[in-house]
């Protein structure tokens, strides 16, 4: 019979996503797992199989969670869609500005840090991205289609032109806050991107 698991998968899978997070994926040992979870590696083993398909889960974890929490943001259709895009980005420049004052150092995104480090040569980290990219792009379209409607957001641009440009400011802030921007220089990021959109 097979011996119950003792401890929480969820708070091990939160753990481990913090320690891929902070040193990536490469720089990342075992052993820095085990201390991170208090996980023998056998368990960790016998759970996860191995270090990438732990990576995998926790990576996974990550941009879901991101995608749903930045999509609340955009869905509050009481709201004109600029107003939408606004607080998103506001999302994005406390979240830095927050992690870098808990920490001493901002961490960006999880995963656009694994686009740098592993996209081109991993299949499967990349499956999961291009799998994301797609989720939040088609959010940030039907906002910027929204913004049209409602009139808020002007560009001549087309939704899926602002679409990719929403993403890669996003993108942009966060690894700019990893290269020691602060929140002035975050804000005034943001603030460019609305004028670029907007009236």
């Amino acid at each position: 019979m097979a011996r119950p698991r003792m401890f929480d998968e969820e708070r091990a899978l939160d753990a481990v996503m913090r320690v891929f997070w902070e040193s990536g994926y490469e720089a990342t040992s075992t052993q820095d797992l085990c201390d991170a979870t208090g996980l023998g590696r056998s368990s960790i083993y016998n759970t996860f199989q191995s270090k990438h398909a732990l990576f995998e889960r926790a990576l996974a974890r990550y941009l879901d969670a991101m995608t749903v929490t930045q999509t609340a943001v955009l869905d509050d259709v009481e709201r004109p869609a600029a107003d939408r895009v606004r607080a998103l980005l506001v999302l994005v420049v406390e979240g830095e500005a927050e992690c870098r004052e808990g920490s001493g150092r901002a961490l960006g995104c999880l995963g656009v840090n694994t686009v740098v480090e592993l996209a081109g040569r991993d299949p499967a980290a990349a499956a999961l991205l291009e799998r994301d990219t797609v989720r939040r792009l088609a959010a940030y379209r039907a906002v910027m289609e929204a913004g049209r409607r409602d009139g808020s957001i002007t560009s001549s641009r087309d939704p899926e032109a602002l679409a990719r440009f929403l993403n890669a400011t996003v993108a942009g802030l966060r690894v700019s806050s990893q290269g020691g921007a602060g929140r002035a220089e975050l804000e005034a990021i943001a603030e460019t991107a609305m004028d670029a959109l907007t009236p």
